[in-house]
């Protein structure tokens, strides 16, 4: 694997000849259900850019929030008693753990004294979004732009508002974006008790960030590198390792990306608690808002197609 990986840092920039390497040195294995059934799915995602502050003042009110020093992540531990749903913790005054609190908890003020406000935006919604998409990059007054880079999360189950809204009768599933998202919550209102307020805090997850310098290069995913448009995609890490080939089929034309079925290779780099099971990915489309709008209409079946390094053999999943 790493004598693998060392010669395709040496490829030259030339499709035709990463095509051959990857023909002559990986298998494709298609990912299907217990029936021998394509049944993939995948989403879209994106980088927004909004504006904010790093003092609040009356037009930005809504805090961004850092890693919490108390917060423990549980992913992958097999404790007694412990219930899995649940990926992060913190210790109570007795030494025992419990389930990091949930979103409504955490804007009431149940974790102020372990996180601190990193950047203010307009409003929860601004927030609520940037920690959907897990990265963001925000315009200063002074015209600088600054990065909100992902840092953890309580672990607490993800919950699709949009779902939401469309199984509540708010929004129609034809009629479902995330402009009409964005403007039925603000007009529903955004105070403690409101109804736009109560639904985002029906999504009991919350996501916690570190505040960088712009560098212009794209977000940081998972794996520690930045994210390329159209390359790179958010996979279920209990299943599929960062670096995985991954060949998607489907048909985008529906979102704006071709004129009908196609394919695209792209490179397991992010995750998301969203994206669980072995045929679900969510596509990295770019930053700024045409980006955003083409993620919102991205809800298609597709194929799975996972390239393996010859000599692994068949591998989970596939």
């Amino acid at each position: 694997m790493l004598e693998l990986a060392k010669r395709a840092l040496d490829l030259p920039n030339d499709p035709a000849v990463g095509s051959t390497f990857l023909i002559d040195n990986f298998k494709a294995f298609e990912v299907l259900d217990s029936r021998g059934v394509s049944e993939g799915f995948v989403t879209g995602y994106y980088e927004p850019e909004i504006d904010g502050s790093e003092t609040p003042d009356a037009r930005y009110s809504a805090p961004i929030l850092a890693r919490p020093d108390d917060l423990i992540d549980m992913r992958g531990e097999r404790m007694k008693n412990w219930d899995p749903r649940f990926e992060g913790a913190r210790r109570t005054n007795g030494a025992t753990l419990e389930p990091y609190p949930t979103r409504e908890q955490i804007e009431n003020g149940a974790i102020d004294a372990f996180a601190r406000p990193i950047v203010w935006l307009r409003d929860h919604v601004e927030v609520f979004f940037a920690q959907v998409q897990g990265s963001a990059r925000v315009r200063l007054p002074d015209g600088k732009r600054k990065r909100l880079v992902y840092a953890g999360r309580n672990g607490r189950p993800y919950s699709s508002i949009g779902k939401i809204l469309i199984g509540q009768d708010e929004i129609r599933v034809d009629e479902m974006s995330l402009a009409r998202c964005k403007a039925w919550l603000r007009a529903n209102g955004l105070r403690e008790g409101d109804r736009g307020r109560n639904v985002l805090q029906m999504n009991e997850s919350y996501v916690f960030f570190r505040l960088d310098e712009d560098d212009s290069s794209g977000p940081v995913g998972g794996q520690g590198v930045p994210l390329t448009p159209m390359q790179s995609i958010a996979v279920d890490r209990t299943v599929w390792p960062y670096g995985t080939p991954i060949w998607i089929g489907s048909d985008l034309a529906g979102a704006g990306l071709g004129t009908g079925p196609t394919g695209r290779l792209m490179i397991a780099q992010d995750t998301g608690s969203a994206i669980v099971g072995p045929a679900r990915g969510d596509l990295f489309i770019g930053s700024g808002d045409r980006a955003g709008e083409i993620a919102g209409l991205i809800r298609h079946s597709a194929r799975f197609i996972v390239l393996a390094p010859d000599g692994m053999g068949e591998f989970g999943g596939a």
